[in-house]
């Protein structure tokens, strides 16, 4: 195997990082003529399983290996625990866990864990879905702490110190401090003092930093979260790091709580974590460790694409770079520089129908748009047209009646809580139209995209300016409320009393 240019300074650290230790076992496994009797049904047969291997590959499928066999993942110090090892050396952890259901498993285990600290859980407003779900699943009750907005583009980053202080000065029995950083649209956090407010108030600081699995692999990315002091750790190896998707990693900090977690989160990994994990992507993670320790050449390569890719943003004079904007934001620390998000809406078209052509008239893939914003993200190592981007972009017609002017989103307040998540997930619930739904509680999650933040949770009462808010979202052509019973927002689901 080809090994990355910079590969010999990672030698120099830790020779072991050259190896992937876990993927290599499981190729040398492929070598071997074996009459396989064992689960997956398909036995590496590419002649009785033709569609499969056409599909995939016949090398996938001698890779595709079940759990449990020695020499692999089963034996005094494995591959597979070398690889755990390796894994952790490299993010700074004390020990490191592969998930092989995405961030998302990373998020509901934090959660789970986090009932055994407390009972409330302090959380940023616009958490991943996956969080809400953490909440139901734990029983948790949640008080939240808002997130900035950028009202001119209905873009949410994140929480201040500040922000995060006084919100657990309010729940003084709190069991952990929940926050997401960088945001999908590449604003950082000051992850330091966040977890010198939460290590104050004697309570961890978990980190949904899902968009960050590449920082502290290059001088000129962000540090990682771990290195800033963060306890609990989820990272979605899969988007920037390499691995393949639905590949994702959760990291535990050396730092005052770990001797307590490590425990909790080990038992409600196996809780989670299939017991026949894919042996396809857990290969993945231990090859996208291997890249981004000793990729430093190939992310710079990255890192000068994006910036090629912004630079012909600001040229063209038609379009705004979004991070451009990060300096108004007292929460925002730094910017993830694989991140190019541009405001299309600036240039008069919204972010929906620039993503629509860019698709299909340029082939162009961009990783998800708003109503004023298309995002396009650049994998550590990866090596874009920036030439194509900007040719494309700035290919696109303006719409009929798409203003340039900022959107000026304001956010209504949400609904006093009634019950838990997890209380209002499992009532039972009905459909009512939306006049109906005021003053009572909701069954359902409904987030207005733009600008994505919760508006609505299990267990929170309905206001009519909630109702108002998501109607006119709904109602704009390219607006959509995640979770509505029906797209119109004229029925909510409530809990029935």
């Amino acid at each position: 195997m080809t090994l990355p240019v910079s590969a010999a300074a990672a030698a120099s650290a830790d020779p072991a990082q050259l190896h992937a230790p876990y993927a290599e076992a499981v190729r040398r496994s492929t070598a071997g003529d074996w009459l396989r009797l064992n689960v997956p049904g398909h036995a590496a047969d590419p002649d009785r399983f033709a569609g499969l291997a056409g599909h995939l590959g016949e090398q996938v499928l001698r890779l595709d290996v079940p759990p449990l066999l020695e020499g692999i993942d089963l034996g005094p110090d494995n591959p597979m625990e070398q690889a755990l090892r390796l894994a952790a050396d490299a993010w700074g952890a004390r020990r490191t866990w592969f998930l092989t259901n995405g961030a998302s498993q990373g998020n509901r285990i934090a959660a789970l864990v986090a009932q055994a600290l407390g009972r409330t859980l302090v959380v940023q407003r616009s958490v991943h879905s996956s969080v809400v779900d953490g909440l139901v699943l734990s029983g948790l009750g949640a008080a939240f702490v808002q997130p900035s907005v950028d009202r001119r583009t209905g873009i949410a980053h994140g929480v201040s110190a500040g922000d995060l202080a006084v919100a657990l000065a309010r729940h003084p029995q709190a069991a952990a401090a929940y926050v997401v950083t960088p945001s999908y649209f590449g604003a950082v956090a000051d992850v330091a003092a966040l977890a010198r407010v939460a290590h104050t108030a004697g309570v961890p600081l978990i980190v949904d930093e899902a968009w960050g699995s590449h920082f502290g692999f290059h001088p000129d990315l962000p540090a990682n979260a771990l290195a800033q002091g963060a306890d609990l750790v989820v990272s979605s190896t899969h988007k920037l790091g390499g691995a393949l998707t639905q590949a994702a990693m959760l990291h535990l900090g050396e730092g005052p709580f770990a001797d307590r977690l490590e425990p909790l989160v080990e038992r409600v990994f196996h809780l989670t974590q299939s017991t026949s994990a894919s042996a396809l992507l857990l290969a993945s993670l231990d090859e996208a460790r291997r890249a981004l320790v000793c990729g430093r050449d190939g992310i710079s390569a990255s890192l000068a694409a994006a910036e090629a890719m912004r630079a012909a943003v600001r040229a063209g004079g038609r379009f705004r770079v979004v991070s451009d904007g990060f300096g108004r934001f007292r929460d925002i620390v730094a910017a993830d520089p694989l991140r190019v998000s541009v405001d299309v809406r600036a240039g008069g078209i919204t972010g929906h129908e620039a993503r629509r052509r860019l698709m299909q008239e340029h082939g162009v893939l961009v990783e998800v748009a708003t109503d004023a914003a298309v995002v396009a993200v650049v994998g550590a190592g990866a090596g874009p047209d920036a030439e194509r981007f900007a040719a494309a972009l700035h290919a696109l017609p303006a719409e009929a009646g798409v203003s340039g002017r900022p959107l000026d989103l304001v956010l209504p307040e949400p609904g006093p809580v009634r019950m838990t998540a997890r209380e209002a997930f499992l009532s039972p619930g009905r459909p009512v139209p939306a006049a109906e739904a005021v003053g009572r509680v909701s069954a359902d999650t409904l987030s207005a995209y733009p600008p994505g933040i919760p508006n609505v949770l299990p267990g929170e009462e309905i206001t009519a300016d909630l109702v108002d808010f998501l109607q006119n979202v709904a109602a704009a052509p390219t607006g959509h409320v995640r979770g509505a019973a029906d797209p119109a927002v004229a029925t909510l689901r409530i809990v029935e009393p």
